[in-house]
């Protein structure tokens, strides 16, 4: 690990004048940032430590959404009275990832600014990866490929984002709030995280010196989810195929749907076409078929990730029935 220096703040001020110059880091949990430096992929000249800001309440809005502070806790957030009566879709996302030792330490924020997850980024054994090395090449096209990318990938990169809580977050239509020294802004999920492109190195459109302050979820008005997540054992693994599926009905009909992706592309997938297929179909497996292989369309697969283009299929399926059964 290269020498650093550390800052604690203790004030939203004090931290954004200390974040700005080039080389300085935002930290709040830390679980994911201290592993990369660890392995020398992140190299910070700087941690200004924010956990100690006052950013960690979870409050009810005035036009009935939800306001989840960015230093709140992963573990805090899922338990919080509030967030499981409204939100149990992000609940269950919360509860699937990590181990609960990460989830204590986890802040929300953090999870947002997670790296996208590659074996090729991670060990800088291996020297072709334009995430870490722009213009290096990716070794995982022709190497290892099993998790990695089958939606939005690009030849620059063909890797996945890991988070569970961000899926959930796409399909509830929440809005990340960020600060800077210049003022604050509101980022829509759906805008939040980048696709590769011709610049994998940039996973979000935050800003060098922006802070992740709060994630807003607006009033809900789905009275049926369902988070499924597939992946190779059952605790403390990242998403082969993960889905959040969300539900409004009349009667026995689907009247409207919101569907997210994880584990399939550089940030969680949103099926636009898959949601406007299924309003007013029944819940039948025959029938959600068609929307399910909407929100495939384009996939491109790769010798060791060809399964999941029909496991995607299948789990979009599952998710909508399950969904359908919850109270």
């Amino acid at each position: 690990m290269r020498p650093f220096s550390y800052v604690m703040v203790k004030d939203l001020d004090s931290a954004l004048r200390a974040g700005a110059p080039e080389g300085a880091k935002f930290l709040g949990g830390g679980t994911n940032l201290l592993d990369l430096m660890k392995g020398g992929v992140e190299t910070p000249a700087q941690l200004i430590d924010v956990s100690r800001l006052p950013l960690a309440d979870i409050l009810a809005l005035p036009d009935g959404g939800l306001r989840i502070g960015a230093a709140a806790r992963n573990s805090d957030a899922a338990a919080h009275p509030l967030l499981r009566e409204r939100y149990a879709l992000l609940a269950s996302a919360l509860e699937s990832g990590a181990s609960q030792q990460l989830r204590n330490m986890a802040t929300v924020g953090g999870n947002l600014l997670q790296r996208t997850r590659c074996h090729y980024f991670y060990d800088t054994a291996f020297p072709e990866c334009n995430k870490r090395t722009p213009g290096s090449g990716c070794a995982a096209r022709e190497g290892h490929n099993r998790m990695h990318a089958i939606l939005g990938a690009s030849e620059r990169c063909i890797a996945v984002h890991p988070s569970d809580m961000a899926v959930a977050l796409a399909a509830l239509d929440a809005v990340v709030q960020v600060r800077a020294s210049q003022g604050e802004r509101g980022i829509p999920m759906s805008e939040f995280h980048r696709l590769p492109g011709e610049t994998p190195q940039r996973d979000t459109n935050l800003e060098h010196g922006e802070l992740i302050v709060a994630v807003d979820l607006p009033a809900a008005r789905f009275e049926k989810s369902h988070y499924l997540k597939i992946r190779d054992r059952a605790s403390y693994a990242f998403a082969l195929v993960s889905v959040a599926a969300l539900l409004r009905m009349d009667g026995d009909r689907i009247a409207e749907a919101r569907l997210a992706l994880g584990g399939v592309a550089h940030k969680p997938w949103r099926a636009h076409e898959a949601e406007r297929m299924l309003r007013g179909l029944r819940l039948d497996a025959a029938q959600l078929r068609p929307a399910a292989e909407a929100a495939l369309e384009g996939a491109r697969s790769y010798p060791g990730n060809a399964f999941k283009v029909e496991l995607a299929k299948r789990a979009v399926v599952r998710a909508i029935l399950s969904a359908g059964e919850t109270a």
